[in-house]
């Protein structure tokens, strides 16, 4: 993988990672055509390092408040009960099921679940769960009201996205839409909850990665990195204002397109069906 690539890679990382279309489909889609192949679970997850980086600058004030408040009532200063302490432990509970299964099925995930088929289907699939949670939820609940039990249906749904085309923001968001919250509430929840998952997952990949002694591209994977996080956060920023007024529709519509386009592409054998080491 050249400088080139790993732009253009980060690039794509920026633009889907806050996006409810899958980021890891698109970087498998474009990693394949640029002539990287898949660029792996270690890319995706060290790049998404630097998207991560994007929402603890953006959610900054939150991420301090809601820590501080969480210390200091370990610590007996402040009430369990208080709103951002509270925050705090349902982070921490939402977080357990992307953890457990991503170390459950990591195998998995990194060979058969990559397969194209898999993130056709995905793409479709879960563009139509979007559209009917948006549709028929009845977004009123705010962040104020999320209970454990929600906040611990929030972390399955955000471990769905460990298989490529689901997309992290869009399985926790058509989550949250369909437990009544709205769209601000959801995406923001959404956000929040990625970083510890997000974060412990890229630098266990990073570890990985360097204990098995494999050959990581680092220059294009840094670049990669910064990219992702300059563009990420532009597109958090456009995000958060874009949902204020408008529905999902325009995301579900895409997923869709692009499923067709995947499908398209197999058929034509642009796209391999199912990576090697998922058949191999």
């Amino acid at each position: 993988m050249g400088l080139g690539q790993g732009a253009f890679l980060g690039l794509v990382q920026g633009l889907t990672e806050f996006l409810p279309i899958s980021s890891s489909a698109h970087l498998a889609i474009a990693g394949t055509l640029v002539g990287t192949d898949d660029p792996g679970a270690a890319f995706t997850a060290i790049s998404q390092l630097g998207t991560e980086a994007a929402v603890v600058l953006y959610f900054r004030r939150d991420i301090a408040r809601i820590v501080s408040r969480w210390a200091l009532s370990l610590a007996g200063r402040v009430p369990r009960s208080d709103p951002d302490a509270r925050m705090g432990w349902l982070v921490i509970l939402g977080s357990i099921p992307i953890g457990v299964l991503g170390l459950v099925f990591k195998d998995q995930i990194e060979t058969v679940l990559r397969g194209f088929v898999v993130i056709g289907t995905t793409l479709w699939l879960f563009a139509l769960l979007l559209g009917a949670a948006d549709r028929f939820g009845r977004k009123e609940r705010t962040l104020d009201r999320l209970t454990w039990g929600h906040g611990l249906l929030f972390g399955l749904a955000q471990a769905l996205a460990l298989i490529p085309g689901v997309s992290r923001s869009g399985g926790t968001i058509t989550m949250g839409l369909l437990l009544g919250y709205t769209r601000e509430a959801a995406a923001r929840y959404s956000f929040l909850l990625a970083v510890p998952a997000v974060v412990a997952s890229g630098f266990f990949q990073l570890y990985d990665e360097l204990s098995a002694g494999a050959s990581v591209s680092w220059g294009p994977t840094v670049l990669a990195t910064v990219v992702a996080f300059a563009v990420g956060y532009a597109v958090i920023a456009w995000l958060m204002r874009f949902i204020t007024t408008h529905s999902y529709t325009v995301f579900v519509v895409y997923r869709i397109v692009l499923a067709v386009l995947v499908y398209a592409l197999v058929a034509a054998g642009v796209l391999p069906a199912w990576n090697d080491t998922a058949v191999g």
